[in-house]
């Protein structure tokens, strides 16, 4: 995938993912970075499981982002709250 495909599933994933967590966004920049990690994220859980990570820019790549960009997002929240 290019940059520019990272980029904008991240921002899609992302602003998905944090207004599902926060009913807020983070802001763009924050956005794709939380759907970049989320994506990486999403793919080594989505690969446990024995599916595939993200192949593209395509509904099953931005569920499988978004899903990871969750589980970020609520790892964070309780190691914030906890430290």
């Amino acid at each position: 995938m290019s940059l520019f495909v990272w980029i904008l599933l991240g921002l899609v994933a992302g602003f998905i993912g944090s207004h599902l967590v926060n009913h807020r966004g983070e802001g763009v920049v924050l956005d794709v970075l939380l759907g970049v990690v989320g994506a990486i994220i999403g793919g080594w859980i989505f690969h446990l499981f024995g599916h595939i990570g993200v192949t593209g820019l395509n509904l099953y790549s931005i569920v499988v982002a978004t899903a990871g960009a969750i589980v970020f997002l609520i790892l964070y929240h309780t190691i914030r709250r906890h430290a």
